[in-house]
């Protein structure tokens, strides 16, 4: 990769102070803060989406995948047409090797011909999941994708999702901080003064959940975000 790294500098009046987020190549972001300070538009302009609010900076960004909270799952798809649906609506054909690797690979093997109506939640997530996969691309924002799920599925699929997007360029838009200290290779802290970094606790992505390092990194930034 030749191109700059992500990166977002500017400030965007009434939302989010003059900042400079810069993403590691190969390595997960997490950037944590309160619900409505910003983070959304953050990954909107990396993606290249409309943001809605007046921006004044400059964006600097690689082809991105997308997943949010919503899995954006077609009801009258089945799983594997869903996730080979990028290749569809760009008008090539899908590899169906590939699409069975996928959908293996995030624990749904067998269920190809199921539509998203017969999935629970958390299936359909990882269907969002591998459709994310699916489009290869160098840059893989998540905004909030384990918010509506359940403790034990937030840890299940945030932790697949770490595993499976191992080496790429991922920034995760979260307001947990337990997701953060687990997932985070860098955590940076937003909030409406600016974007400040916080020391990640040791070792490889994901953590363990119950590590003392986690633990007392998901404390301290509780801490931040009630500041």
């Amino acid at each position: 990769m030749t191109a700059a790294a992500p990166r977002v500098r500017g400030e965007a009046p009434g939302l989010f102070a003059p900042l400079d987020l810069q993403l590691a190549p190969g390595r997960i972001t997490c950037l944590l803060g309160a619900s409505g300070v910003g983070k959304s538009t953050l990954l909107r302009l990396l993606a290249g989406l409309p943001t809605g609010v007046s921006f004044r900076g400059r964006v600097d960004t690689w082809p991105a995948a997308l997943m949010g909270q919503d899995p954006g799952l077609f009801p009258w798809l089945t799983v594997g047409r869903n996730v080979a649906l990028g290749a569809r609506l760009r008008g090539e054909r899908a590899d169906p090797a590939r699409t069975r690797h996928l959908i293996e690979a995030v624990g749904l093997a067998g269920l190809e011909d199921r539509l998203p109506g017969q999935l629970s939640g958390g299936q359909r997530q990882r269907v969002a999941l591998a459709r994310t996969l699916a489009e290869d691309r160098p840059l893989v924002l998540l905004d909030e994708p384990f918010s509506a799920l359940d403790a034990r599925l937030r840890l299940m699929i945030g932790d697949m999702a770490a595993r499976l997007l191992d080496g790429r360029t991922v920034l995760v838009v979260t307001h947990d901080p337990a997701e953060a200290a687990r997932l985070g290779d860098r955590i940076a802290v937003m909030t409406p003064a600016g974007l400040a970094d916080h020391p990640a606790p040791p070792g490889r992505v994901p953590r363990r959940h119950d590590a003392a390092d986690v633990l007392a990194a998901q404390a301290a930034l509780t801490g931040r975000l009630l500041a």
